[in-house]
């Protein structure tokens, strides 16, 4: 590092399970988010502020003035435009020494397939369960980090399945593709603005202790919150013997490769 990322990152290099040593690991790490909305705006403000060296980040929307509620890498003067473009020229003016990837488009399934090989950790800020299952899949094939996280009305949810171990369950254990998933968007049910940044600043958290290998993470425990209460609720999550996503064979992954 030269000195001034020695300054910028000083308060982490002052943790001693960061250190130089982790910062520079942050610094070599790559992260692909998934959606420049009300999650990933938090997700990507912390991670860019904390030196991660390259951020791709997908998004195919617009910004739109009922966004900046709570999507709050975006501001007024961003309506109108990508928000691919508005979250890169946000994140450069708050850290201009990383490498900022953005793609204008709701990536299908063989680009997530691309993206997720080449990255360390994924965190999916996604606004629907197509997405999300895609997002998924991609990470099981390629065992990647997934950090999920949700939030709708006043509940927000957050998990790491940590894809890299055998028994880590994955998000089709949780949410199968023949369940009751109906998608609940924003513009229909609301959703109340903090709750957006807190699930998005822990998923920013988890990403860095999984790139830092310290602490402990959300890996098999689902963290639920109620912003009405700030009461927290915490369900273990096991692998499902039975998912059709998690019985994929080492063959099956060894071929995208």
């Amino acid at each position: 590092m030269n000195d001034n990322q020695l300054l910028r990152y000083s308060r982490h290099i002052l943790l001693p399970q960061i250190d130089i040593a982790g910062q520079e690991t942050l610094i070599r790490s790559r992260v692909l988010i998934i959606g420049a909305g009300g999650l990933g705006s938090p997700a990507a403000l912390y991670l860019a502020a904390s030196g991660i060296g390259k951020l791709v980040i997908c998004d195919g929307d617009k910004v739109d003035l009922t966004n900046l509620q709570r999507q709050i890498v975006h501001n007024t003067h961003s309506i109108g435009l990508s928000k691919a473009y508005s979250v890169k020229r946000t994140l450069t003016g708050i850290n201009p020494e990383i490498d900022i990837v953005t793609l204008q488009e709701h990536v299908n399934e063989d680009q997530l397939l691309q993206l997720v090989a080449e990255t360390d950790v994924v965190i999916d800020a996604s606004d629907n369960f197509a997405t999300r299952h895609n997002i998924n899949k991609a990470c099981v094939l390629h065992k990647k980090p997934l950090v999920s996280g949700a939030v709708i009305r006043f509940d927000g949810q957050v998990t790491v399945f940590d894809l890299r171990r055998n028994e880590s369950p994955c998000y089709h254990c949780l949410f199968p593709l023949d369940g009751d998933n109906e998608d609940m968007h924003c513009a229909v049910m609301g959703v109340f603005s903090p709750l957006a940044g807190i699930i998005g600043c822990t998923q920013a958290a988890e990403t860095l202790k999984i790139l830092l290998d310290i602490g402990e993470t959300l890996n098999g425990r689902l963290q639920l919150l109620n912003g009405l209460t700030m009461q927290w609720r915490s369900i273990k999550l096991h692998k499902d013997p039975a998912c059709i996503v998690c019985r994929i064979s080492e063959s099956a992954a060894i071929h995208i490769k």
